[in-house]
């Protein structure tokens, strides 16, 4: 699957994106999260207060536990405001 990161999260991590294909325990945004937070430093720093992360999949916005079979796209991003 591919995984985009925006904002403060795909500069702490270095990229922009990147296809992954995590293991098959992995089955919700959370468990990948912990998952790409094992990766090295600058995942675990992007992911070091999970809850504040936003996550969409296949560009709808999903709760944590959102199952993550069949999604051809993941986007992690921060918080966003508006004004």
């Amino acid at each position: 699957m591919k995984v985009k990161y925006f904002a403060w999260v795909r500069e702490r991590i270095g990229k922009a994106e990147e296809t992954i294909e995590p293991p098959a325990n992995v089955r919700t945004v959370d468990e990948l999260i912990a998952w790409l937070s094992g990766r090295g430093d600058g995942y675990a720093y992007a992911f070091e207060k999970p809850k504040v992360i936003r996550t969409a999949i296949d560009h709808a916005h999903v709760k944590p536990e959102a199952a993550i079979a069949g999604a051809r796209e993941i986007a992690f991003f921060p918080p966003m405001t508006g004004g």
